[in-house]
């Protein structure tokens, strides 16, 4: 114990004397790192740029799909779809919960000031240094046609949700503490702008599955265009889709599953029917969650949680002797009722025509069985009785939700590919315009195209309004729809929630500033260079 006392006391004394002889050496301070990623090495030619890229899709993919705190699903819930299931959770009482600290108001304000939009303004800044060598302007084009498009689809989507926004046009290179929120309509002139250039330059064909096209940026400026007022421009360009030829509606039986029981419409849906190569022509985007395909996820545990959103918790089910009469199978998935539709949307819009083929067997779940053993009642349907909780147990679910789960059933996740837009959205936004602009003939056509194809009866033109075509949008495209988004954009949010949500708590606290989301509370106090004026309300 002596000796090491004295070796360390030694060591110690020399530690002074090796730090300053090394100081004289400034040579030992010059490091040569062998390599190092930046955008200055990286963003140099079209392989680095494509790299670049794929964080765009990235983005864009963990939204939602790596969400398990329900804040995505804030753009579900509260609205004429319905409410979170989970008892106690988000927006079931808006005066308490929609704040300026609500976690939902923070995930889309960072996930797009904080995540996509640098992201795409960097590949843009880059692109046009004369450092980036090109091939062509039209490699270099398409390059930063894909960036604005992202661009665009964040500013549009943040100007649905909290009006006016900043707009982020450039990098920032340092702290910045004055940004000032731009007009609605600006934000939506500087979304068209990026998107006419997409437009332009963004090729026919994706070069592999998931990259955005031409069809996608008209497809978004479309819906651009009609929250401008831009009715002719709106009809122009998804004209420019609907006859490109690149997409059509599925009509006939096909993919993976065309030989089991179903119809072409959950066709859409199967495991491996998404993209081109499965057969597909509708989807004009599809997001790659596929487990470890090219674009898709590559950690097993970030599949698609839209089956945890939307499935019934069924398997805390009791029977009629108030025993367990459920079981998870993978057949069913483990859902969690984080978002529990409204009646309006399980079976208002089907009193019309219940033979709607969007309502068959194949796509709504409506008959449940008990497939616990060990109950009374095993295999028999299972029907209310005081011991079942139909708002959180069982409940008619959609099947566009269901698919492979790796992970087995417990994990509640999904791994096939996730259409962003599809052809008969296209065909609805061109409806919507046309309504928009008077010609309501023009409009129901259109619908009457989309209604053809789930082998529904047509609507007479005299019938259409703009609730008819969001509640046309609900047999269509529910699941798939960000609802508070569409809402929003068309002045219906506070009025049709009132209406159709179903929930006392939600109907009774929303109120006419609901319509927007305030302003994050964190981004007023850190902007103190300038002040920021919350939303009217809050």
């Amino acid at each position: 114990m002596k000796k090491y006392i004295q070796i360390s006391l030694k060591g110690l004394l020399l530690i002074p004397f090796f730090l300053l002889t090394q100081a004289c050496d400034e040579a030992v301070l010059n490091e040569k790192p062998l390599s190092f990623l930046s955008p200055d090495v990286t963003l140099t030619n079209n392989a680095g740029f494509q790299s670049a890229i794929t964080a765009l899709h990235q983005a864009v993919r963990e939204v939602a799909g790596i969400d398990d705190q329900n804040a995505y699903w804030s753009v579900y819930f509260g609205t004429d779809i319905g409410s979170i299931g989970v008892r106690d959770a988000y927006l079931r009482n808006y005066e308490t919960q929609l704040t300026p600290t609500f976690t939902g108001v923070n995930h889309f304000w960072d996930w797009g000031y904080l995540n996509l939009l640098p992201r795409a303004n960097q590949i843009i800044d880059y692109a046009q240094r004369p450092t980036a060598v090109w091939s062509d302007e039209k490699q270099k084009n398409a390059v930063i046609a894909e960036a604005r498009f992202f661009r665009a689809y964040a500013h549009n989507m943040l100007t649905n949700l909290y009006g006016d926004v900043v707009i982020a046009d450039k990098i920032a290179t340092g702290p910045k503490v004055d940004y000032q929120r731009s007009p609605r309509k600006q934000v939506l002139e500087f979304a068209k702008a990026d998107l006419d250039f997409a437009s332009q330059w963004l090729p026919l064909a994706e070069p592999q599955p998931g990259r955005i096209v031409k069809n996608a940026a008209d497809h978004l400026l479309t819906e651009v265009n009609i929250s401008l007022g831009n009715y002719d421009k709106a009809i122009e360009t998804a004209t420019s889709v609907i006859n490109s030829g690149r997409n059509q509606l599925m009509t006939q039986r096909f993919g993976t599953q065309r030989t089991q029981p179903g119809d072409v419409y959950s066709d859409l849906w199967k495991d491996g029917n998404q993209n081109r190569s499965g057969g597909n022509l509708e989807n004009i985007w599809v997001i790659q969650y596929e487990f470890q395909t090219p674009g898709g996820v590559t950690v097993s545990g970030n599949g698609r949680n839209w089956l945890r959103c939307w499935g019934a918790r069924y398997f805390d089910a009791r029977d009629p002797d108030n025993a367990s009469g459920m079981l998870i199978v993978d057949s069913l998935g483990r859902g969690v009722s984080w978002m529990r539709p409204s009646n309006h949307v399980l079976y208002d819009i089907w009193k019309e025509d219940p033979n709607d083929m969007r309502n068959s067997q194949y796509n709504i779940r409506r008959k449940w069985y008990y497939n616990n053993p060990a109950s009374k009642h095993f295999l028999k349907e299972v029907k209310y009785h005081p011991n079942l909780d139909t708002l959180y147990h069982i409940y008619p679910a959609f099947r566009k939700v269901e698919g492979l789960s790796l992970g087995g059933a417990t994990n509640g996740r999904t791994w096939n590919d996730w259409p962003m837009m599809r052809l008969a959205e296209t065909y609805l936004l061109r409806a919507e315009a046309y309504l928009m602009k008077g010609d309501k003939q023009k409009a129901a056509d259109d619908l009457n195209v989309v209604r053809a194809r789930a082998k529904a009866k047509p609507v007479a033109a005299d019938r259409v309004d703009l609730d008819y075509i969001l509640d046309e949008r609900l047999r269509e495209l529910i699941v798939e729809e960000p609802r508070r988004l569409t809402l929003s954009r068309m002045g219906k949010l506070v009025e049709r929630t009132k209406k159709y949500n179903g929930f006392a708590t939600t109907i009774n606290t929303i109120q006419p500033k609901n319509a927007l989301f305030p302003i994050p509370q964190k981004f007023i106090d850190a902007n103190f260079g300038a002040k920021i004026i919350q939303n009217p309300g809050y």
